[in-house]
C-alpha cells in the first residue's frame, strides 16, 4: 500500500500576517526599529519617575497631615485661588447640630385630669353602693343574709386593698370635702411633666414637648420645669396623703392603695420624631466653604496647627489630588524628559571624546536606571523618615529633616563612577539631586545636600581597584554626610542641641553606610547586566591560578612569557594615552592563549627544528592563523568577556603571512594561482585603541627580541619601522588612535624596550661570546636567555613583513638567519 505524503502548506497574505502576528506575541519589541524602541524605553522611563515623582507630598501644597495642636513643620503658601469645601469642619458643624437637637416627647394634658376622675368614678360609684344597701334593709329575714352578702359595697377600683379602701371611705361617710381634697391631691401630685424612669436617658436640658391632642410644640427647660419621674410623682402624693387629718394610719394606707396607681406618665419619648428631627436639622446646616488666594500664606514654619489650618490644609490637599492632578503629571513629565533627554546628549558627547566600556545607548540605560534606583531608594527614604519621625513627639527625634540625611544620596553616582566614567556619574548625580530636591520638604537644600554627597564619591574613591573600595568610598561619604548636615543645620536656622548634633552625626555616617551597602549589592548586578568590565573583574582575570593561564605557562612558556612582555609594553603606552591601561595588559595575557592547540609551531616554544620546514606553506599558514580561531574557541569555553576575547582576533588583525605566500608562489606549478585569503588572519583590524597598542606592542616586543644587540638605536629603528609598516598596511584605519597618541604610544615603547634591553656590564671571564658582525656565527644553544633568539644583528635583517609583523617561523631552524 503506497503511503500518502503530506499535503503541502501554500502560503497566503493571511498566514504570513498570522506568522506576523505570532513573532510580534512573542517578541513584540524585537520587531519595532531600534530608534523606536529607545524612544519607547525613553518615554516609559520618563513616566515611571513621574509617577515616582507626583506620589510625593511636597510642602508648598501641604499634602501633610496635622493634628491640632502640632507644630508646622514647613511654611504653607497657597499655590492658586482655590475655593473648597472644608468637610471637616461641615461634619463638625453637623454633628453639633445634631446633638443640640432636642429630643421630641409626647405629653398628654388629659392622663391626669382622667385619673382624677376615674378616682371621682370610683367614689362615687361606692357611694351609690351604700346607699343601694340602706333602701334594701327592711327585707325579710331569709333572705337577709344572702342579700346582705350581695349588697356589701365594694371599691370598685382594679388595684389597692380594695375591702381597706371600702372602709375607710364609708368611715368618713363619703365626705364631699373630703373627696374634693383627695382629687385636687391628684392633680398638683401629676401636674406638670411625669415621665417613666426607663426613658430618663432620653432626658437632656432642653426637650421639644408635642401636645398629642393639640399638635402644639414648645421647647421645654428640665431644669426648670416640673419635670419629674413617676416615682416622684407618686412619692409626693403619697406625702401629702399621709397629711390628712382626721384619717387614721391605715385609712391613709388604703387611700394611697388606690390613687397611687391612678398616677402615670403623661409624657413619653418619641424616637422616630427626635431621629427625623435631627436628619432635618443636620441638612438644614450649610456647607462650609473655604476660600484661598493665591500666594497667600496659610502657616509658618513653627506655627501651632489650629481648627482653621486644618481646614485650610484639608482643602490643599484636596486641590492637589484632583484639580491639580493632571497639571502636575504633565509638568513632572515634560521635566523628566527635558533632564533625561539632556543626560542623553551628553552620554552621546561623551562616547565620542573618550572610548566608554558601553556603547552610548547602553551607558545611557545604565545612567538612567541607576538615577531610577536612586529616586526609589530616596523616595521610600523620606517615607521611612517621615513614619519614624510622626512616632516622636520630642525633639529632635521628630524632626524628618535630620533622619533624612540617612538617606543614600550618593548610592548611583557611586555605582555609575565604579562601572563606567565620572563625567557620566556627574549627570547621573545633578539628576538624582534634582528630583531629591522635588521629594524633599527641604527642597533646595536636600538638593545641594545630595549633590555634594555624590561628588564626594564620585571624585574621592579613585580608581575602583578592590572590592573594599565601596567601603573606603562609605566611609568617606559618611564624613562628607557629617559635614554637609552641620551645615545645612545652620542654614535651615535649626536648633543645635547636643541632641540634635549627634542625631544629625549619626544619619550622615549611616547615610554612607547605606551608600556603601547598595552600591555593594547592586555592582555585581549590574556588571552581568550590562557586560561591564570592572577593574576588579579584571584583576580577577589576571590570577595566574586560573586553568587557561596555568597551562599556557606550563604547555607553551614562551608563549607565557611573550604575552607579560606585551603587557608590560601595552600598560605603559596606554597609559601615555589615556587608554585603560589595565584591560590593555589583561589582554595582553589572553592574546595567544590559541597557540596551546599547537605550541611547539611557534618560534618562542622551539627548542630544535623548525616543524614548518617539513609542511607546505598552506599548511604552515593555516596553523599559524589558526590560533586566533582556536582563541576564541577558548575564550567561549571558559566565559572570557567579551573585551578580553576582543584582543585575540583584533592583534593580528588582517595581515597577511607574507613569508608563506611568497614561498607558496615560488613552489607553485606555471600557471597555478595561490589564494592570498588562505593566508592572511581572518580579522577584523583593531575596533578601540586598546587592541591597536596591544597590535603594535605584540609586534615591536617580537621585533627587539630578534636583535642581537637591542641597544636604543636599534630599538627606535626597529620600532619605527614597525609602525610605519603597520600604518601604511591600513590596520589602524577602524580603531579612534589619533596621530598624536600614535607617536606618544611609539615613544612609550620604546623608552620601555630600551629599558628592558638595557646595557649590562662586561665582566672579564664571564662573558658570552661576542656577536660581533666580524663573527658570524650564532651563540650555542644553552646561552643565556638574554642573548635574544636568532640574534639578528641590525634591525634591517629582521623578517617584517608589510604588515609590520616578524615572522620567525621564516627561520629554517633555531639559530640560523
Amino acid at each position: 500500500m503506497k503511503r500518502q505524503g503530506r499535503r503541502p502548506r501554500f502560503k497566503t497574505p493571511l498566514t504570513d500576517a498570522r506568522n506576523l502576528a505570532a513573532r510580534f506575541a512573542r517578541r513584540p519589541l524585537k520587531l519595532l526599529p531600534p530608534t523606536a524602541r529607545f524612544l519607547l524605553g525613553f518615554l516609559a522611563l520618563a513616566a515611571l519617575t513621574t509617577l515616582l515623582l507626583a506620589s510625593t507630598r511636597p510642602a508648598q501644597t501641604s499634602a501633610e497631615v496635622y493634628q491640632e495642636g502640632d507644630v508646622v513643620r514647613a511654611a504653607v503658601v497657597s499655590p492658586a485661588d482655590i475655593t473648597a469645601v472644608d468637610a471637616r469642619e461641615t461634619e463638625r458643624r453637623r454633628e453639633t447640630a445634631r446633638r443640640e437637637m432636642p429630643p421630641v416627647w409626647n405629653f398628654d394634658a388629659w392622663q391626669i385630669e382622667d385619673a382624677a376622675q376615674t378616682f371621682r368614678a370610683s367614689w362615687a360609684a361606692l357611694k351609690q353602693q351604700s346607699e343601694a344597701r340602706g333602701g334594701n334593709s327592711n327585707q325579710t329575714n331569709g333572705n337577709a343574709n344572702s342579700q346582705r352578702e350581695r349588697a356589701e359595697p365594694v371599691w370598685p377600683g382594679a388595684v389597692g386593698d380594695r375591702p381597706a379602701i371600702t372602709r375607710a371611705v364609708a368611715a368618713h361617710g363619703f365626705d364631699a370635702g373630703a373627696l374634693e381634697s383627695l382629687t385636687r391631691m391628684i392633680r398638683e401630685a401629676g401636674g406638670g411633666y411625669v415621665y417613666d424612669e426607663r426613658e430618663e436617658s432620653h432626658v437632656s436640658p432642653e426637650i421639644r414637648v408635642v401636645d398629642v391632642h393639640s399638635g402644639t410644640q414648645a421647647f421645654v427647660s428640665t431644669s426648670q420645669s416640673q419635670f419629674i419621674p413617676l416615682a416622684a410623682a407618686r412619692e409626693r402624693l403619697r406625702g401629702r396623703i399621709s397629711e390628712l387629718t382626721g384619717w387614721k394610719l391605715a385609712e391613709r394606707e388604703a387611700l394611697a392603695s388606690a390613687m397611687l396607681p391612678l398616677l402615670r406618665p403623661n409624657i413619653a419619648y418619641n424616637d422616630g420624631a427626635t431621629e427625623a428631627a435631627r436628619v432635618a436639622a443636620v441638612e438644614a446646616v450649610p456647607r462650609v466653604v473655604v476660600v484661598l488666594k493665591r500666594n497667600q500664606v496659610l502657616a509658618r514654619e513653627g506655627d501651632t496647627v489650629t481648627a482653621p489650618m486644618l481646614g485650610q490644609f484639608a482643602a490643599l490637599r484636596e486641590y492637589s489630588h484632583t484639580e491639580r492632578r493632571p497639571q502636575l503629571f504633565i509638568g513632572l513629565f515634560l521635566f523628566a524628559c527635558a533632564l533625561y533627554w539632556a543626560a542623553w546628549r551628553f552620554t552621546e558627547y561623551r562616547s565620542t571624546t573618550r572610548t566608554l566600556p558601553l556603547s552610548a545607548k547602553r551607558a545611557f540605560t545604565l545612567v538612567c536606571l541607576s538615577v531610577l534606583a536612586g529616586l526609589v531608594l530616596t523616595r521610600a527614604g523620606f517615607a521611612l523618615a517621615e513614619g519614624v519621625a510622626a512616632q516622636s513627639t520630642h525633639a529632635p527625634t521628630n524632626d524628618a529633616g535630620l533622619w533624612a540625611f540617612a538617606i543614600p544620596f550618593a548610592a548611583s553616582a557611586l555605582l555609575v563612577t565604579m562601572l563606567v566614567d565620572t563625567q557620566l556619574a556627574l549627570i547621573t548625580a545633578v539628576l538624582t539631586a534634582l528630583f531629591a530636591g522635588l521629594l524633599a520638604p527641604g527642597g533646595m537644600l536636600t538638593a545641594c545636600f545630595a549633590l555634594v554627597s555624590s561628588s564626594a564619591a564620585i571624585y574621592g574613591i579613585g580608581h575602583y581597584r578592590e572590592r573594599q573600595s565601596v567601603t573606603k568610598a562609605g566611609l568617606l561619604i559618611g564624613a562628607v554626610n557629617v559635614a554637609l548636615a552641620f551645615a545645612v543645620m545652620l542654614s535651615s536656622q535649626k536648633p543645635l542641641t547636643l541632641n540634635a548634633i549627634l542625631l544629625a552625626v549619626a544619619c550622615g555616617l549611616a547615610g554612607g553606610l547605606f551608600t556603601a551597602v547598595f552600591t555593594a549589592g547592586l555592582l555585581p548586578v549590574s556588571e552581568s547586566l550590562f557586560g561591564i568590565l570592572t577593574d576588579v573583574r579584571l584583576l580577577e582575570l589576571s590570577n595566574a591560578d586560573l586553568p587557561a593561564l596555568g597551562q599556557l605557562a606550563l604547555r607553551a612558556p614562551g608563549t607565557n612569557q611573550h604575552a607579560h612582555a606585551v603587557g608590560q609594553l601595552a600598560e605603559e603606552a596606554s597609559r601615555a594615552v589615556g587608554a585603560n591601561c589595565l584591560l590593555t595588559r589583561i589582554g595582553a595575557l589572553y592574546h595567544d592563549i590559541g597557540k596551546l592547540a599547537a605550541p611547539d609551531y611557534f618560534i618562542e616554544n622551539q627548542h630544535g627544528d623548525n616543524p614548518h620546514d617539513r609542511l607546505r606553506p598552506s599548511q604552515s599558514a593555516r596553523i599559524i592563523t589558526s590560533h586566533v580561531t582556536y582563541g576564541l574557541k577558548l575564550a567561549q569555553e571558559i566565559g572570557l568577556p567579551k573585551q578580553i576575547a576582543d584582543f585575540i582576533p583584533q592583534h593580528h588583525g588582517t595581515r597577511t603571512l607574507h613569508f608563506f605566500l611568497r614561498k607558496a608562489q615560488a613552489e607553485a606549478a606555471d600557471g597555478e594561482t595561490v589564494d592570498e585569503r588562505e593566508f592572511r588572519y581572518p580579522g577584523p583590524k583593531p575596533q578601540f585603541k586598546e587592541s591597536a597598542i596591544m597590535m603594535l606592542a605584540d609586534s615591536c616586543e617580537a621585533a627587539a627580541r630578534s636583535l642581537a644587540r637591542p641597544d636604543p638605536e636599534n630599538v627606535r629603528t626597529i620600532v619605527n619601522k614597525i609602525f610605519d609598516a603597520i600604518v601604511s598596511d591600513g590596520q589602524l584605519d577602524e580603531c579612534d588612535l589619533s596621530l598624536r597618541e600614535l607617536t606618544k604610544v611609539r615613544d612609550s615603547i620604546i623608552n620601555s624596550l630600551t629599558a628592558i634591553h638595557h646595557a649590562r656590564i662586561d665582566y672579564p671571564g664571564f662573558n658570552p661570546p661576542s656577536l660581533d658582525p666580524a663573527t658570524p656565527t650564532l651563540p650555542p644553544p644553552d646561552i643565556d636567555s638574554e642573548e635574544r633568539g636568532h640574534g639578528y644583528n641590525r634591525p634591517i635583517e629582521v623578517p617584517i613583513s608589510k604588515g609590520g609583523e616578524v615572522e620567525d617561523e621564516a627561520l629554517t631552524s633555531r639559530g640560523k638567519v
